[in-house]
Formats: C-alpha cells, structure tokens, sequence
C-alpha cells in the first residue's frame, strides 16, 4: 500500500460536525490491526503542528463536514485532486482551533514542499446542518459515518488492487 494518511476533522461538542472524528474513530476499529503504512489521525481540534507528521505520506485523504451544500443530511461528497487544487491557498488565515481542511491541504503544502502528493489526495464529505453546541450525532449522519468509512475503505482496496490513484 502507498503510505497513506487519514485525517478526520469536526468538534465532537458541535452535534453532526464530529462527523469526521466519527469516521476516523471507525476506520480505527474496522482496520485493526492497521497496516503498516496507513496513518489515521484525528484531527478533532487540534492545532495544525499534527500536520508535519504528513511527511513521507504517499497519499492523503482528508474528512468533513460540509454545511450549507444544499442536499439532504448524510449525502456523501469526494472530491479528487484534481478539483480541490483550486482550495489550497498560498497563505490562509486560520485561528489554532479552528483548522479545516482547505487550510489543513494549504498548510501542508508549503510544510511538505515538493513532497506534497498533488494528484494523490482526496477529500471525502457528508452534508450536515445541526452544529449546535451538543455532545453525539444524529441518526441520519451516524449512518453517514458507517457507510463514509465503508466507502473509504473499499476506494483504499481498489486504488491497491488497480493501482490507481484517487
């Protein structure tokens, strides 16, 4: 396997925005034991400085919430490469504690330079609207999480059978 990262964002305090760690927290247990070159981190709210531990990663896939999409609850999203190059920017705002993926991808670039895996990153999303200051998630984005987490899994084992990228 391409020495892979994982990183899942949200705040498990903000109701469906812990979407993200729910994944991860799943993918941890559904790949135990974890292979050897696949990282799984949790990036909750953490500081950016998780980040650095990216280098040498072959591939990243990054996992989110996405308020304000227009579809339903629980609808899945993955972007390829090839459209969040347009994301990165050259030098983001972003507050310690509040880190999202875009900043993360852009943060990550200028940190990993010509390491950066350009056309070997994706960035999975699931449609949300409750973000209020509430501890679990709904039902709709629970099953979210559960069918996220079996689809990243199952694009993991095509992209090694076929080897592809993402």
């Amino acid at each position: 396997m391409k020495k892979t990262a994982i990183l899942g964002f949200g705040n498990p305090v903000r109701s469906d925005d812990a979407v993200g760690c729910e994944v991860i927290r799943l993918l941890q247990e559904k790949l135990e034991p974890k292979p050897e070159d696949l990282t799984i981190i949790d990036m909750g709210t953490s500081a950016f400085e998780v980040l650095f531990s990216l280098k040498n990663h072959d591939r990243i896939l990054l996992i989110d919430g996405v308020i304000n999409s227009g579809h339903e609850d629980g609808s899945l999203f993955k972007l390829p490469a090839a459209e969040i190059q347009s994301s990165i920017q050259e030098d983001p705002m972003v507050f310690l504690h509040s880190l999202k993926w875009d900043q993360a991808l852009s943060y990550a670039k200028k940190i990993l330079r010509e390491d950066f895996p350009e056309d070997e990153i994706a960035v999975y999303l699931v449609s949300i609207t409750d973000t209020k200051l509430q501890v679990g998630m709904s039902p709709t984005i629970a099953k979210a999480a559960q069918q996220l987490c079996d689809k990243v899994i199952s694009d993991l084992e095509l992209c090694e059978k076929n080897g592809k990228s993402f």
